[in-house]
């Protein structure tokens, strides 16, 4: 599933491309595909795409037309993507909306999605901010030190659970958890309110490294992630944790990496990892 770093790099590279453009037509291929805003439709030809950016795990395309403004905000979900090319696409018939784009190099934008987690939302400003306030907590690229030392600490839950809720912290999935809580020496099951603040700290510089490693890797390719272009990201490569279960430490411990079987799989190495 697209997390923060893979939806940042379809982000960059739409940016690359799109910015300036004026979307000529909007289509949608399935009705169902369109959560909100099936009305608001017919505005977007004709508009021109001033801005994109990330929402926690969404993508938002600002479009201005005749001094009004709308948002196209895709949520990528399991298997959600963005492609020039609709040949870039392994199932052709799974492409949702397709965009055509006059005054840039890029003449389409399609949305791709077999599996239907994701979704399209057309917004107005107010509905854009309604639906932010809604869904997400601070970003997790973007919230300070304090803050988030401020946000562990008061949560009484375990910490892999907090990291995966979006309402608390934007942008994480199940991937990029099991890397953080690795690399900054704490279980998954640890509980925020006993963290100590050296240890707080340390997983927030901790996951700030590993997101931005992981973007300028392009993403993690595991099973159907690309980019835009087609091209795979290869943060993947360096997972350390993540589907690692069974092989040493790489921290050198000379122990195993556990696999703990939940609603979402956590991995992590019982020595280097303790719950306090």
């Amino acid at each position: 599933m697209p997390e923060l770093p893979e939806v940042e790099v379809v982000v960059r590279h739409l940016k690359s491309r799109v910015l300036g453009a004026t979307l000529e037509t909007l289509t949608i291929h399935r009705a169902d595909i369109v959560r909100t805003g099936h009305d608001l439709t017919p505005w977007f030809p004709g508009a021109q795409i001033t801005q994109v950016h990330r929402m926690g795990k969404c993508v938002v395309m600002t479009c201005e037309r005749s001094q009004d403004t709308r948002y196209l905000l895709s949520e990528l979900g399991m298997t959600g993507l963005w492609f020039f090319q609709a040949t870039l696409a392994t199932s052709p018939q799974h492409i949702h909306c397709h965009i055509t784009l006059s005054g840039t190099h890029t003449s389409d934008l399609h949305y791709w999605n077999p599996r239907r987690f994701g979704r399209l939302w057309l917004f107005d400003a107010s509905g854009l901010e309604a639906f932010r306030q809604r869904r997400f907590g601070p970003d997790a690229l973007a919230i300070t030190q304090d803050e988030f030392c401020h946000l562990v600490h008061s949560t009484r839950g375990q910490l892999k659970p907090f990291f995966l809720n979006q309402h608390h912290l934007a942008g994480i999935g199940n991937i990029y958890a099991n890397e953080i809580l690795f690399r900054a020496n704490v279980h998954p099951h640890a509980k925020g309110h006993h963290l100590r603040r050296a240890s707080s700290q340390r997983l927030h510089q901790t996951m700030q490294e590993v997101l931005r490693e992981a973007i300028t890797a392009g993403g993690s390719s595991i099973q159907d992630f690309r980019a835009p272009n087609g091209s795979q990201g290869h943060f993947q490569d360096a997972h350390q944790v993540y589907q690692k279960d069974g092989l040493p430490c790489p921290h050198g411990c000379s122990t195993l990496i556990k696999r703990l079987q939940e609603e979402r799989s956590s991995f992590f190495c019982p020595s280097c990892q303790k719950k306090r």
